[in-house]
């Protein structure tokens, strides 16, 4: 039952070239940031990720994306990352883009064993009906469009169906966890990560805080261990990156 590996190198070393990842964080925040870097570290590439954004400010998944080891990504936002626009529009990745929310369910569902699902969602636009740009051709043309999905009435409404996603593997940020592998998420971090980590057949959590079994009240689990094959402990310095992507401040006086 002891989930806990040594080091972020020993617990991604076996993902190979090629292998689908399902990834937590939402912007800056909640990023497995040490896994991330780990993985870059090993020389991988090809890799499908299946994230809401890609990275930003050169951190998380920009790291891989910059380095040309993403092949395809599943997501929602691309938001300002630059590198990631340009891949996309010289067709050098491929990428699909999903509602946001579309793209939580596919993950829950995938990793509840539910192989698909219908949803109001994108009726009557091209996430339904096909023709959005996968990959570009570089020069301005589409080379690969999405496919068109099947939709269906129910009580006098059109729904579209949605395939449920699970990847190879799984990696995400937890504030808390276990040596069983029992996650507990802080606030905003908490966005995609437990849906991520439902969606791989193999899921590595980073964790900030490493604690024993039991100290973790039941009810406080976001994410049982079921979910989690391997817990990383992060060094204190590790624990302590966050960083911020945009900071908004108001000057002394104007409140």
């Amino acid at each position: 039952m002891n989930k806990v590996i040594a080091s972020a190198a020993e617990a991604v070393a076996d993902v190979p070239d090629g292998a689908s990842l399902a990834v937590g964080g939402f912007g800056l925040s909640g990023v497995p940031g040490a896994l991330i870097q780990a993985l870059f570290a090993s020389g991988v590439s090809g890799l499908s990720v299946v994230s809401n954004n890609c990275g930003a400010l050169e951190s998380g998944l920009a790291v891989l994306l910059a380095a040309g080891r993403v092949a395809r990504v599943t997501g929602s936002y691309i938001g300002g990352n630059k590198e990631f626009a340009r891949q996309y529009l010289g067709g050098e990745i491929e990428v699909e883009m999903i509602p946001q929310g579309t793209l939580a369910e596919r993950l829950r569902a995938g990793g509840a064993g539910i192989p698909a699902f219908y949803t109001p969602a994108g009726v009557g636009t091209q996430v339904a009906e096909g023709g959005l740009p996968w990959r570009y051709d570089g020069a301005g043309g589409v080379a690969l469009a999405s496919p068109p999905k099947e939709v269906r009435e129910f009580d006098g409404v059109e729904y579209v169906l949605e395939r449920g996603i699970r990847t190879d593997f799984a990696l995400v940020r937890a504030a808390r966890g276990d040596r069983h592998g029992n996650l507990v998420f802080n606030k905003s971090a908490r966005n995609f990560n437990p849906l991520a980590a439902m969606a791989g057949r193999i899921t590595v959590a980073e964790v900030e805080e490493l604690v024993e079994p039991g100290e973790i009240e039941p009810d406080a689990v976001h994410l049982p261990g079921i979910f989690v094959q391997r817990v990383v402990a992060l060094t204190p310095e590790q624990a302590a990156d966050k960083r911020i992507e945009k900071v908004t401040t108001t000057p002394r006086g104007d409140v």
